[in-house]
C-alpha cells in the first residue's frame, strides 16, 4: 500500500514513517522541504498519485490565533480537494483530546475547524485524538516563565509519549476507515502542575512551581477535566517515570 506522510519528517512522522516501512508499504515522507506545501497546495497533486492513504501529521509554524487557524483551515481545504482528485481512500489526522470542549485556547479552535473540514470532506477517514505529549512538557513550563517560580494549570492532564502516538497512529493507518474518532493517552492522570513540577525536577531545573486554577494554558483556562480522554480511550505503555529516566541519565521523579 501506498502511503503519504505529511509532516513526515518531525517528531511523530519519522516515527510513523519508520514503523510503516518495517511494514513493508511504500511510504512517502512529504514536507516543504520535499517540494509538497500544504498551505499553497504545491506539489500535493504529485504526490498524491497512486496513493491509498494520506497520513496528515503537519502542524501550524505559529500558534497566533489568526495564523493557527488559517494554517489549519487552507491546509486542510487543500489536502481535501487533492485526496478527491487522487482518489484516496483513507484519511488519517493526528488531532488533540479536548478540541471540541472548546477550552478558550486558539490552537485547540483551529484544530476543532480542521476536524470539521475532515469530517466534511467525503474521504473516509479516521481522527486520532490524542492527549499533551510529555516532550512538550518542557515548553509548557517555558510558555509560564523563566522566573524563579513559575504558576502552572491545576488541570488534569494524562501525557502521551511520542513512541506510544507512533505505534496509534501506524495501527490506524492499516485499519479500515473509522469515520469517527479514536483517543488515545498515556497511561496515568497527572495535575499539570505537578507532571511540570515533577518534569523540571528530573531536569535539575530550580524553578519553584506554584499550583493556581486560574493559570492558563497556552491562552485558555481549563478545568479539572477538559484535557482529559474519555472512557475507552487507548492507553500508552511509556509512564512519567520510565520517560523521565530515558530524558536524563539517572532522573528520578
Amino acid at each position: 500500500m501506498k502511503i503519504l506522510v505529511i509532516g513526515g519528517t518531525g517528531l511523530i512522522g519519522s516515527k510513523v514513517v519508520a514503523r510503516l516501512r518495517a511494514k513493508g508499504h511504500d511510504v512517502v515522507p512529504a514536507s516543504p522541504s520535499s517540494g509538497v506545501n500544504t498551505l499553497t497546495g504545491e506539489g500535493l497533486d504529485a504526490a498524491m498519485a497512486g496513493v491509498h492513504t494520506v497520513v496528515d501529521l503537519a502542524n501550524s509554524p505559529s500558534f497566533a490565533a489568526e495564523a493557527v487557524m488559517h494554517f489549519f483551515t487552507t491546509a486542510g481545504g487543500n489536502i481535501a480537494a487533492a485526496e478527491k482528485k487522487a482518489g484516496v481512500q483513507h484519511h488519517v489526522a493526528l488531532s488533540i483530546v479536548g478540541t471540541d470542549r472548546k477550552p478558550g485556547n486558539a490552537y485547540f479552535a483551529a484544530k476543532n475547524a480542521q476536524e470539521k473540514l475532515i469530517r466534511e470532506s467525503g474521504v473516509p477517514y479516521t481522527i486520532v485524538r490524542a492527549t499533551q505529549f510529555l516532550e512538550f512538557t518542557g515548553g509548557i513550563a517555558d510558555e509560564r516563565g523563566q522566573g524563579p517560580e513559575i504558576s502552572v494549570s491545576t488541570g488534569g492532564i494524562q501525557p502521551i509519549a511520542a513512541e506510544d502516538v507512533a505505534d496509534a497512529v501506524a495501527e490506524a493507518v492499516l485499519e479500515p476507515p473509522r469515520k469517527g474518532y479514536i483517543e488515545i493517552a498515556g497511561p496515568e492522570a497527572n495535575a499539570m502542575d505537578e507532571l511540570v513540577r515533577r518534569f523540571l525536577r528530573a531536569k535539575g531545573d530550580p524553578r519553584v512551581v506554584t499550583g493556581d486554577p486560574s493559570a492558563p494554558y497556552f491562552g485558555g483556562v481549563i478545568g479539572k477535566d477538559s484535557l482529559l480522554p474519555g472512557p475507552g480511550a487507548h492507553l500508552g505503555k511509556v509512564s512519567l517515570d520510565a520517560w523521565l529516566a530515558g530524558q536524563t541519565p539517572g532522573a528520578h521523579a
